[in-house]
């Protein structure tokens, strides 16, 4: 699905889309700026899937996980990866450890790691890289783009 055909009721629950470089969305971040546990089931993601069809992976996060989920047939498949959410931010602010992350940034430092990811404006290798890289996850987004949901306007 291309982002132009997001709806706004399913945008509002997304906090970063991203797209492959044809244009088509092919991960949906949900983003928790605080330290209750993700659970899947809990999601805003699982609806959406629902209605955004070809997504091939998930991902949520809060401050302590970073939990990677490939998709099948609009379902959430299997919990493939889970990263330290300060292992792979610390890398884009050092002092991420040391002060209190409020939702807005921790969408802007997530998505400079998308990005990172994506284009490799900081690093040839970004943090995870090798482990998304396995799933197929890294070469979907190369060359595509990031839409953060505090930044997006429907």
């Amino acid at each position: 699905m291309k982002m132009e055909a997001i709806q706004p009721e399913i945008a509002k629950y997304i906090d970063i889309f991203v797209t492959n470089r044809d244009g088509n969305i092919v991960l949906l971040f949900e983003v928790k700026a605080n330290k209750v546990p993700l659970n899947s089931s809990n999601s805003q993601i699982n609806s959406c899937l629902r209605k955004i069809k070809n997504v091939r992976f998930v991902m949520l996060a809060n401050l302590e996980e970073i939990h990677v989920f490939q998709v099948k047939n609009n379902k959430l498949f299997d919990n493939d990866i889970c990263l330290m959410t300060s292992d792979i931010l610390s890398y884009y602010d050092d002092e991420f450890n040391q002060k209190r992350i409020f939702q807005f940034y921790l969408v802007t430092l997530l998505e400079a790691w998308l990005r990172d990811l994506a284009y490799h404006w900081k690093s040839e290798k970004p943090p995870a890289a090798k482990k998304l890289e396995k799933i197929g996850l890294l070469q979907e987004i190369e060359g595509g783009d990031t839409y953060a949901h505090n930044k997006y306007e429907l």
